[in-house]
């Protein structure tokens, strides 16, 4: 039996110009597709600090240079606070959320305490040492982050594994409780004055525009054991996962939105054709 066609997503931040990276990550998720599936556009506006309108037109205009076409309608975060709200109620209810006051200092000093030990890193950063887990949600301020407890989180779910069919590591991984407290920790689920996080938005958008495979950047390998946890909780569709390598600068970092001699739009500008940007990607 032929595999069903693949529905995915290319899903950027107008905090910036397109670059090389963006280009690459797009062009994958439009092959994998293929001409019988279906690629689609999200627009992650949810830190409307940092989004633009000029970037977003900006996206729209690079990706069809690049010659690529999406489904409608274009999924913007920012419309979607409701549905993300709802998400958040359901963790909730399930005794899963508790506030965070702490600061990244609050956060610093706890970490540079002598008992600490050596501070272990996750896909957010420093792994958070619980320092408000047990707050009850009654005590929430306008302030106030909202972290997952990992641990409740975990109890409520069996074995859970995903399929990654990326070149860079292909196969089934299975979800170690263990290591997601120690090396993962209570993740933010709702951000300050954001109302939602990219762990949360990210699963309930694959689950709303029904991603069957998402691709993406293989630095964000990690996270997905946070979001196939999500998705078990808010019993969401689970996916497959293709992870790619990402495109990095002569000194082998990873490009970001600041790189602009790689953006998209200078090399427009220079004269540069669609067909010299997939030659200098590899595609």
């Amino acid at each position: 039996m032929l595999p069903e066609p693949a529905v995915t997503r290319f899903a950027p931040s107008p905090t910036g110009p397109l670059h090389l990276g963006h280009a690459y990550a797009a062009l994958i998720a439009a092959r994998r597709a293929g001409p019988d599936g279906q690629f689609l556009l999200r627009i992650e506006d949810i830190d409307e600090s940092r989004c633009r309108p000029i970037f977003e037109a900006q996206i729209y205009e690079d990706l069809q240079w690049l010659g690529l076409t999406w489904s409608e309608p274009v999924l913007r975060q920012s419309d979607r606070k409701a549905v993300y709200h709802d998400g958040l109620k359901q963790l909730a209810a399930l005794g899963l959320l508790y506030p965070c006051q702490c600061r990244r200092a609050d956060i610093r000093a706890a970490m540079s305490a002598p008992q600490e030990g050596v501070v272990t890193y996750g896909p957010d950063g420093p792994v958070y040492p619980g320092l408000c887990r047990g707050r009850r949600m009654s005590v929430a301020g306008a302030g106030d982050a909202l972290r997952l407890d990992m641990g409740k989180a975990l109890s409520l779910v069996g074995d859970l594994s995903f399929i990654e069919t990326g070149p860079l590591r292909t196969g089934m991984h299975r979800l170690d409780p263990a290591r997601m407290i120690a090396e993962v920790g209570d993740v933010v689920v709702s951000r300050r004055d954001m109302g939602t996080s990219y762990h949360l938005s990210v699963v309930i958008d694959d689950a709303a525009q029904g991603i069957t495979e998402v691709t993406r950047g293989i630095d964000l390998f990690e996270a997905t054991f946070v979001h196939i946890l999500l998705q078990a909780v808010l019993k969401l569709p689970s996916t497959s996962y293709y992870h790619h390598d990402v495109i990095r600068d002569d000194n082998g970092k990873r490009l970001a939105k600041r790189d602009d001699a790689r953006a998209i739009a200078r090399y427009r500008e220079e004269g540069l054709t669609r067909e010299d940007v997939l030659l200098r990607l590899g595609l």
